[in-house]
């Protein structure tokens, strides 16, 4: 099983909807079961998982403390992905999310304000000795600050060679629960998460292969997922 963490200490930097989106998309995949956890109190990814009209990806409903052992509860029965979402914060809360993260995903959009924010976000990912990859959002290919934030971002780590560009269907898929992938399947905003995926994938299969502690095998498990902890 995978565990992916969406983190950034800046707000609007495109979390939530990069994790609801990465999860359909992961589930398109059939990477499956996906899992989504929601650790941010506003709770907007929990929120646009209600107004779904499916079930997958699963919501998981738990708290920071129970999170490593409801994580490995979910290996256990046979999930394939688990994707948290994460508050814009840079505290000992979202360290515990990371510290159960195979690869952390730092959304960032090409602004001064957002890469000034990274830095924090990257020593709390290296304390943890966990691998991550900036994925830009919201870019616009045409300005020159996108092409100066990849350059300031590859001083820090990795930046993943797919851009999310700005474009208004992503927040309007999002509204009654669904996806781009949903909204407009041959549409270039799915196209362009169908490839981010596809390199979030490789890189998680690069950090399982060197892994040195054997994982437990998972048993098989459905489609529809128990709500852990309280309901949604």
């Amino acid at each position: 099983m995978h565990v992916v963490a969406l983190c950034s200490q800046k707000g609007g930097s495109g979390k939530t909807t990069l994790s609801g989106h990465l999860g359909v998309q992961a589930e398109q995949a059939g990477a499956g079961p996906v899992a989504l956890i929601d650790t941010d109190p506003q709770g907007s990814l929990a929120a646009w998982w209600n107004a779904r009209a499916s079930d997958v990806p699963a919501f998981i409903a738990t708290t920071l403390a129970q999170l490593p052992a409801d994580v490995e509860r979910l290996r256990q029965q046979g999930f394939g992905v688990v994707i948290i979402d994460t508050p814009p914060a840079i505290n000992m809360a979202i360290q515990r999310v990371i510290n159960v993260a195979d690869l952390v995903v730092i959304p960032t959009r090409p602004s001064p304000h957002d890469l000034r924010a990274v830095a924090g976000t990257v020593d709390m990912v290296e304390r943890a000795q966990c691998a991550m990859v900036f994925v830009l959002n919201a870019a616009n290919l045409r300005a020159r600050i996108t092409a100066d934030a990849v350059v300031a971002l590859s001083q820090h780590g990795t930046v993943a060679p797919t851009f999310v560009q700005h474009r208004g269907d992503f927040a309007s898929s999002m509204i009654d629960g669904r996806t781009v992938q949903e909204l407009a399947p041959s549409g270039r905003s799915a196209q362009e998460i169908g490839v981010l995926w596809d390199y979030i994938a490789g890189q998680l299969d690069k950090q399982a292969r060197r892994r040195v502690v054997v994982q437990p095998v998972a048993s098989g498990f459905g489609r529809r997922a128990s709500l852990v902890g309280a309901g949604h």
